[in-house]
């Protein structure tokens, strides 16, 4: 009889998660025996429902809003990557019982944004908006493209300023309201703004000519982000986090199942869905 793994994801709220969609399609293109299902966990929670799991057998876990520090937490054993970031988005459990942690965040968007969409990172400016976790995520990878400079600009500047210092001071934290007069060649847009249809108060003219927007959250309409992008900048190409979520999602399951899959067909299929 085949054993069917079971794995997971976690977070609140978790009903809109595309994950399992991406995972089945994963296993059946590389023939791996598994169950991948969605479940509402809150921070609260987190800790009772996460034991339970692996004491029922089960062998990863990918964490979403808002229990990344949480997993950080929980995990014995940790990755450069997810050291650096202070959060954890892929658990796995160890043949020693031991959990792994890992932050697949900015792989996926790194890959995203230079594989399938072709754009190059290195010497461009590069704006990221908002200073919480999804941030947290993202920065190391982006850092090591070498882009001309990196400024991390929040609402409450101080949280910008204090995660420059974390950050050793490698990028500049900035507040929302000193962007005038600026140009950026990329605009990421890591704040919750996009799951409540709202825009982070932004000046005009702020993207480069050509200059890309890129939105991490993803949405089966074009989020209020990638309108900006389109309507009043101009972007050469405005995307929102629909391929970093399955170029998340591919490196989590090389870490769990030790073969990576093909993400241009599931990118495709999945896009055809949402436009269908």
């Amino acid at each position: 009889m085949t054993i069917i793994d079971r794995y997971a994801v976690f977070g609140s709220p978790i009903s809109h998660s595309k994950s399992p969609r991406i995972h089945t399609l994963f296993a059946e293109q590389t023939h791996q025996a598994l169950e991948y299902t969605a479940q509402e966990v809150n921070a609260e929670t987190f800790i009772a429902a996460v034991t339970e799991f692996f004491a029922q057998g089960g062998k990863g876990l990918n964490c979403t809003v808002p229990l990344k520090e949480l997993a950080y937490q929980f995990a014995t054993e940790k990755t450069e990557r997810a050291k650096a970031a202070k959060a954890v988005n892929t658990l796995k459990l160890q043949s020693d019982g031991s959990i792994l942690g890992d932050n697949t965040d900015g792989i996926g968007l790194v890959n995203d944004l230079t594989i399938n969409h072709g754009i190059e990172l290195k010497n461009k400016r590069v704006l990221i908006l908002g200073a919480g976790g999804a941030t947290r995520g993202i920065i190391t990878l982006l850092l090591e493209q070498k882009p001309d400079c990196l400024i991390v600009a929040n609402r409450t500047t101080e949280k910008a300023l204090q995660l420059a210092i974390e950050f050793n001071h490698s990028f500049e934290g900035c507040g929302l309201d000193t962007l005038h007069d600026k140009a950026f060649d990329l605009i990421i847009n890591a704040t919750s703004a996009s799951l409540s249809d709202e825009l982070p108060p932004l000046p005009e003219n702020l993207l480069a000519e050509k200059g890309v927007c890129y939105d991490l959250a993803y949405s089966n309409t074009p989020t209020a982000f990638v309108r900006w992008g389109q309507e009043a900048q101009g972007a050469s190409k405005s995307l929102d986090g629909l391929g970093m979520l399955v170029e998340q999602a591919a490196e989590a399951f090389l870490l769990w199942r030790g073969v990576r899959p093909d993400t241009k067909t599931v990118i495709a299929l999945l896009n055809a869905e949402r436009q269908g």
